[in-house]
């Protein structure tokens, strides 16, 4: 069977039990600690995976990555995903979960990139005129990357909007070109 099939069925499964119990926030927390867990430790994965390991000892090492102290919700999950022997699909059943949370709750994530770095006033700006276009929740990081020189780039969903002076230079530079 397709591991994606798999992952999005326990996903929708956990996101539906904690939407009945009213802990889908806590799990969703706990889900995205999860999964930054994996995606910043690339050893996790293979510690799961190595068949050396017992399975307790693995159990408790999930427990610990996605946040020690969990709800009884995700315990009894992660219980039950190593009992059926899907501890190696952790990684996509967190990302699954995820996506799904955001779907039902309509959430968008957002970047906002500066060359240097902004206001908090700015920043909540930006936010706000992402989600009136939206109509929904924006999760928003902001990172900054002096290459851009100045101006900002701002990315949500499938759309950027690219008002950095780096791009207005490489574009009088391309039209000098031709």
């Amino acid at each position: 069977m397709d591991l994606g099939v798999i992952s999005v069925r326990y996903a929708r499964a956990l996101l539906k039990s904690a939407t009945r119990l009213k802990q889908e926030t806590v799990v969703y927390k706990e889900m995205q600690m999860l999964s930054q867990s994996f995606m910043q430790v690339p050893q996790l994965r293979f510690t799961i995976d190595n068949p050396m390991l017992s399975k307790d000892k693995k159990l408790s090492l999930i427990e610990t990555a996605a946040g020690g102290n969990l709800s009884a919700l995700t315990g009894r999950f992660l219980q039950l995903v190593f009992k059926e022997g899907r501890e190696s699909t952790l990684q996509l059943m967190a990302a699954s979960f995820i996506t799904l949370y955001r779907q039902q709750n309509n959430i968008t994530r957002g970047k906002l990139i500066t060359a240097v770095a902004v206001s908090p006033q700015t920043e909540a700006k930006m936010k706000q005129k992402v989600e009136s276009k939206t109509h929904g929740t924006v999760e928003f990081n902001v990172e900054i990357d002096p290459d851009i020189i100045g101006g900002f780039i701002l990315e949500y969903d499938t759309y950027r909007l690219d008002a950095s002076v780096k791009s207005k230079l490489n574009s009088v530079l391309n039209t000098l070109r031709k």
